[in-house]
């Protein structure tokens, strides 16, 4: 089996996640309330993290399920244009339907709405995760959307089965969205299940504090999943990060901008992280580009639109006065450490 860094390194990423349909007012600032006009694109975490890494060079692949409707074929369609192979995105019938999120360009009153009224995403069932030949890829990525409901959990947790049997490593994004489950007890149990099956979990402060159950637990969490010899990576948004890695605690900080919107930040940090390692960065560097191409997606409308390739990244890195210097601040605010 590959090691961790080896499956990331070999820069071919099978992500099982959801691609939606997003919508956002134009001009940027515009309230929808007032919208006559709207930018349109793919979104969802998992499909803007795998146009994200191929922005950056990185090959990546979709498995998830859309409505076999417009909505549907546009997300197909759009996950074509980004050069992420859609080939195990599986269209189905029903009532079921894509989803669909409207969000704004402005910080001041922002407003997101997402319906996922009987998602589609949610019937991805074991045959379409047993159609994929995982040997072609060199890692997993699973988002934790996809944990949420029957029969896309199941299908999911037989992914992560079936990519060990054929030696990949496995990375969870704990994407936590409460409207999406019935319980925060649920949530906790079965998220935690992915997070053991793992060998790299990335989340923020209160992803964690699910996982442990208790909002103040969530470090403790991280630190006994590291010490399992997992790498973990305890996102504090402003605050910046902190890894925990082969026994060492390493804080970084944030690229600080002019944020046109709130969303996006950590689809377009994993992309960044991630497609850093496979290009050969050290971990800690590729964790400030992770952080390097948040700024920048946050920065511009939409998600994947406004995800960097390598000309711009470098061209920020080039240009910005540099990342926030962790402080003991963080420590403040986060008394466990």
């Amino acid at each position: 089996m590959s090691t961790l860094m080896e499956g990331i390194r070999a820069g071919r990423f099978l992500i099982v996640g959801r691609v939606g349909m997003d919508l956002s007012p134009t001009p940027a600032g515009t309230a929808t309330v007032d919208a006559t006009t709207m930018q349109v694109d793919i979104g969802g975490s998992a499909a803007n993290t795998a146009a994200g890494l191929v922005k950056l060079g990185a090959a990546s692949a979709l498995v998830t399920c859309v409505s076999d409707d417009a909505v549907g074929q546009f997300c197909v369609a759009g996950l074509g244009r980004y050069g992420v192979d859609a080939t195990h995105v599986a269209s189905v019938g029903g009532e079921r339907r894509t989803s669909l999120a409207v969000y704004e360009s402005r910080l001041e009153d922002h407003q997101t709405v997402i319906y996922r009224n009987h998602a589609a995403d949610f019937a991805m069932d074991l045959p379409h995760v047993e159609a994929v030949d995982y040997g072609a890829w060199s890692a997993l990525l699973t988002a934790g959307t996809v944990f949420a409901a029957e029969p896309s959990r199941s299908a999911a947790f037989r992914a992560i089965e079936l990519a060990r049997a054929a030696g990949l490593p496995v990375i969870f994004d704990v994407d936590y969205r409460p409207y999406s489950w019935p319980s925060p007890e649920i949530a906790a149990r079965v998220l935690s299940k992915a997070a053991e099956a793992s060998d790299m979990i990335v989340a923020n402060d209160e992803e964690f504090g699910v996982l442990a159950g208790h909002p103040d637990k969530g470090l403790t969490s991280a630190r006994a999943l590291a010490g399992e010899g997992r790498l973990v990576i305890y996102k504090m948004g402003p605050e910046g990060a902190i890894t925990l890695h082969e026994g060492r605690e390493t804080r970084t900080g944030i690229y600080p901008v002019t944020a046109l919107k709130p969303t996006g930040a950590g689809d377009s940090f994993m992309a960044g992280l991630l497609a850093s390692l496979a290009a050969g960065h050290a971990l800690e560097d590729a964790l400030l580009r992770g952080s390097a191409c948040a700024a920048i997606t946050v920065s511009g409308p939409l998600c994947a639109p406004s995800m960097p390739d390598p000309a711009r990244l470098e061209a920020f890195l080039a240009s910005h006065p540099g990342p926030t210097q962790p402080t003991d601040e963080a420590a403040d605010a986060h008394p466990a450490l």
